[in-house]
């Protein structure tokens, strides 16, 4: 699991993304560099990264269920994902 500073960090980030989205894409459209950047820098979209919800896990990650490939393969396992099933040929 990850260390809980880097998620907590990650979930800042994503707090001040969504607190300035609007204002950035305003001054961005409006051509005003200099107000831009006196924004916080991690305000940007840029700066996020993608983690698993239940470790923090920074790799492996697949978006469409929010899980790194370790535990999705393992809740993926035990059924509690629904419309997932195990190939077979």
């Amino acid at each position: 699991m990850a260390r809980k500073s880097l998620i907590a960090r990650e979930r800042k980030r994503q707090r001040l993304v969504e607190k300035y989205e609007e204002l950035r894409k305003q001054l961005k459209e409006e051509g005003r560099w200099e107000e831009l950047d006196k924004l916080p820098r991690n305000s940007s979209k840029v700066r996020l990264h993608n983690r698993c919800r239940l470790t923090g896990r920074p790799k492996g990650y697949m978006r469409k269920f929010g899980l790194c490939r370790v535990k999705f393969r393992k809740m993926a396992n035990e059924g509690k994902i629904p419309g997932v099933t195990k190939a077979s040929w």
